[in-house]
């Protein structure tokens, strides 16, 4: 899969991700640059993590600790990423593998975002979540871990049902730095999500939800007598789609997500709902940057 082209690769090396708060495991102060490198006066030191620049250790505390640190300088942050991807069956709609394709449009997307973070030198993971067990990236740090990044999202496939509650759950048990956490998912959960975001919010992360949907999910075009199969449970229900129902269904979307938004603005929650028919690259660039996401 390609990702994107050189043009958009350097559109994406101008721009970093935005926590609003510093969260644990960041040096103390507001985020004062967005570009690593560019100050000379020293402030810390933070564990060496795999894909950082080894001209950065600092080989007389390493001769000293028997342990690798590497200097940061006074404009610099360690900000924790944490890409999250929806892997359940309804992301792999339309059937078609178009630009509208909801899995291939949220690994582009966590392409873009990540290759972001790792400019920038942001310590980067990303998982997949699967029912059949979650597939997981990182954490890393680094523009040279951007290839094993693309090469893990394109092996990256949907199935099943996936319990966004229990998944969230776990992941907040099992992470060890809380950052931004961004969740990219149609929502299409069972038991819904709300559940599993309580204990990430109480570990501190900063939490954004990019709601994907497909055109024909938004709007459904179809009309007349139709057979509807759930693709994650194969249940059908036979349905007749006329303008009525049609209006009816876009009320009814409308206010699901009026309720998310709301959910999510009482609790200092991004909430980003998109169709995919706009470029996943406009979203990085104009609605994530609008939205504070990015700077």
């Amino acid at each position: 899969m390609n990702f994107f082209d050189q043009p958009t690769l350097h559109k994406l090396e101008q721009l970093a991700l935005v926590a609003d708060q510093v969260r644990v495991g960041v040096l103390k102060g507001d985020r004062r640059s967005k570009k690593r490198g560019t100050a000379v006066e020293f402030a810390d030191y933070r564990d060496y993590t795999q894909g950082d620049d080894l001209r950065r250790l600092d080989w007389n505390v390493m001769a000293r600790l028997e342990r690798p640190f590497i200097k940061l300088l006074e404009e610099e942050e360690d900000l924790a990423v944490h890409l999250l991807i929806d892997g359940s069956g309804s992301m792999d709609w339309p059937q078609v593998e178009d630009d509208t394709h909801k899995l291939t449009y949220a690994l582009r997307l966590a392409a873009g975002l990540g290759h972001i973070a790792l400019t920038t030198g942001d310590q980067l993971t990303i998982t997949c979540l699967s029912s059949s067990g979650d597939r997981r990236w990182g954490p890393f740090r680094g523009s040279g871990s951007s290839v094993r990044l693309f090469q893990f999202l394109a092996a990256t496939r949907a199935d099943g049902i996936t319990d966004l509650n229990q998944s969230l759950k776990n992941y907040a048990l099992r992470a060890k730095r809380p950052g931004l956490l961004l969740l990219i998912s149609d929502l299409f959960s069972p038991g819904g999500f709300k559940a599993g975001l309580r204990p990430l919010l109480a570990r501190g992360y900063e939490v954004g939800i990019i709601h994907l949907l497909s055109p024909d999910e938004a709007n459904p075009p179809a009309s007349g007598d139709l057979k509807l199969v759930d693709v994650e449970t194969g249940q059908a229900t036979e349905v007749t789609l006329d303008e009525p129902t049609r209006d009816l269904y876009r009320a009814r979307l409308q206010a699901w997500q009026s309720d998310i938004a709301s959910y999510c603005a009482a609790r200092a929650i991004h909430y980003i709902p998109v169709t995919t028919s706009l470029p996943w690259d406009k979203l990085i660039l104009q609605t994530l940057r609008g939205r504070g996401v990015v700077k």
